[in-house]
C-alpha cells in the first residue's frame, strides 16, 4: 500500500498513514538479507562505532573482495578497485570507525552493493 492509497484508505488520516508507512519500512528491513541491513547500516553513517568487525568481513567478501591475512590485519582487494583496504578489529569485535567510513567511500565510489556479488 502506497501513500496514497492509505490516505484515500484512512479518508486523509496523516497520522494513521505515517503509521502504515512505517510499519510497512520496518516489514522490509526485516526481510532484508544480514548483508543488506549491515551495508545499510555502514552506507546510512550514524552507527560506525558499533558495526561488527566479522559482519564487515562477511559483507566484503560477499561484495567481491579476496582477503588475505597479516598478523591481526585483514587485508581487502577486488579487481578494478584501486585501494586496499587493510582493517583490524578493535577490542570486543567491532569494526574501528574510521575503517567503517573507507569501507563505505569505497562502496560508495565504485558502486558496490546493488545487490550480491559472490565472486564477481
Amino acid at each position: 500500500m502506497n501513500f496514497s492509497e492509505c490516505e484515500s484508505t484512512w479518508h486523509g488520516s496523516e497520522g494513521a498513514c505515517q503509521n502504515a508507512a512505517a510499519s510497512m519500512e520496518e516489514r522490509r528491513i526485516i526481510l532484508m538479507s544480514e548483508h543488506e541491513k549491515l551495508l545499510f547500516r555502514i552506507l546510512r553513517g550514524t552507527s560506525d562505532a558499533n558495526i561488527p568487525f566479522d559482519g564487515m568481513r562477511s559483507l566484503l567478501r560477499s561484495l567481491g573482495f579476496q582477503e588475505r591475512f597479516r598478523g591481526s590485519h585483514h587485508i581487502f582487494t577486488k579487481e578494478g578497485v584501486e585501494e586496499i583496504l587493510n582493517l583490524q578489529p578493535k577490542d570486543g569485535g567491532m569494526a574501528k570507525s574510521y575503517q567503517v567510513k573507507q569501507v563505505r567511500q569505497i562502496i560508495i565510489k565504485y558502486r558496490l552493493g546493488g545487490q550480491e556479488q559472490n565472486g564477481q
